[in-house]
């Protein structure tokens, strides 16, 4: 057979194989081009049955409902949009006008307040999915940008003696500067990741790990750990353990506790079961073979540590995405917690305490990680018997608790 002609018979060969398919991917890029309208004749009567251009200005006229219906009061509200309005703002163009500043606040909240998905913000809105998500994203992000020093500082040694005064007014704990403890939030599992995200309660999350003080605020928070993982190997893992491993908390110098005459008591953080004990951090007694100096420490060391779950109770409550799984990917899920966390902060300071709020969640099941957390340090065992002792002794017993741990029996 002739050179030439086994050269034709070769090119036919390749194009039958694969003059198909580039064909395809050539009409591919201009088929992506081809729109049928420039904006969908439903969205483009945002302005006037979109939910911001009819509803918005009656909620301004009743207190109660704009409460409910953006997790805050109007005052709120007016102090969050003027501190965020600068990053929220966008210039019109020719081709359309941008969204405001107070509709992407509006429509964030409502995401955040309802755990609606943004196909059902689609139809309320009359916004475009693609637009709500980019709205929402956004504005999670220049929530804690932005307002995350403002509502949640890092704390100094004059804050965490704030802290400490708190907690032993309203606990009864004293030299206590935070209640730690992690919760677990639900998210969609993400592609090829496994079980990592997979926890011990049968579905995908991503943990939240904070230390809140007496007044449900959180003062420093872990984000984004996967799922799978223990409390305690979090926490050692986190900044937060880390900096108090390494003594750079600017926690105060030890002090003797509230009238006794001993040897001065180290500033500690209270945890549940799923904790390595340490010198600042403070963990129940096993629950085996207690008696009953053991079970008044469990029981004034719980009085105190119910504030973080309360503070988690209250979180979820009032922002309703967490109820349900988060649909996205873990980095923008972890934007939702961020902005969650400020907004929870900034609502305890800006807003009048709800008493409806704590009582709802004062009574909350608490789940002990059964995770092994390793053998206890010499330091911090010691420390556990020092506190042990006061809550014992004269000075720093309560009249009531003998009769709390025998009805816990």
């Amino acid at each position: 057979m002739p050179r030439d002609l086994d050269g034709v018979l070769f090119h036919w060969i390749l194009f039958r194989l694969f003059g198909h398919q580039a064909a395809l991917v050539d009409e591919e890029p201009e088929r992506r081009r081809r729109r049928r309208q420039w904006i969908h004749p439903i969205v483009a009567q945002r302005h006037l049955k979109g939910q911001f251009h009819t509803i918005y200005n009656d909620l301004l006229q009743d207190p109660f409902k704009f409460r409910n219906f953006c997790r805050m009061s109007m005052e709120a509200f007016d102090n969050l949009l003027s501190s965020l309005h600068p990053h929220l703002t966008f210039m019109d163009t020719n081709m359309r006008r941008s969204i405001s500043a107070e509709q992407s606040l509006i429509v964030t909240l409502r995401f955040l307040a309802t755990g609606n998905s943004f196909a059902s913000l689609h139809y309320e809105f009359l916004l475009g999915i693609s637009t709500i998500s980019g709205i929402v994203c956004h504005t999670c992000k220049v929530i804690w940008q932005h307002l995350r020093e403002a509502v949640m500082p890092t704390p100094k040694a004059e804050d965490w003696l704030r802290i400490a005064e708190g907690f032993f007014k309203s606990a009864q704990f004293p030299n206590c500067i935070g209640a730690l403890d992690g919760k677990h939030i639900r998210v969609k599992k993400p592609p090829h990741s496994g079980s990592r995200y997979f926890n011990y309660k049968q579905y995908y999350s991503v943990v939240l790990m904070a230390l809140a003080d007496s007044n449900y605020r959180f003062v420093i928070v872990d984000i984004g750990a996967y799922g799978s993982s223990s409390d305690s190997r979090i926490f050692s893992a986190s900044r937060m353990g880390e900096r108090l491993r390494q003594n750079q908390l600017a926690l105060p110098e030890p002090r003797r506790l509230p009238g006794s005459a001993g040897p001065p008591a180290p500033f500690v953080i209270v945890a549940d079961e799923g904790f390595a004990l340490s010198p600042h951090l403070m963990r129940p007694f096993p629950r085996r073979d207690l008696d009953d100096r053991k079970r008044i420490f469990n029981y004034r060391l719980t009085r105190a540590r119910r504030y973080v779950e309360c503070a988690f109770g209250i979180l979820s409550s009032k922002w309703r995405v967490f109820q349900s799984s988060i649909q996205m990917n873990p980095d923008n899920a972890m934007l939702v917690i961020q902005a969650c966390v400020i907004l929870h902060n900034f609502t305890r300071i800006h807003d009048a305490t709800s008493d409806a709020d704590i009582d709802q969640n004062m009574t909350s099941t608490v789940i002990f990680d059964q995770s092994r957390t390793g053998r206890p340090g010499t330091a911090g065992l010691a420390i556990r018997e020092v506190y042990a002792d006061y809550f014992c002794s004269t000075e720093g017993a309560l009249p009531w608790q003998m009769d709390a741990i025998r009805g816990s029996r």
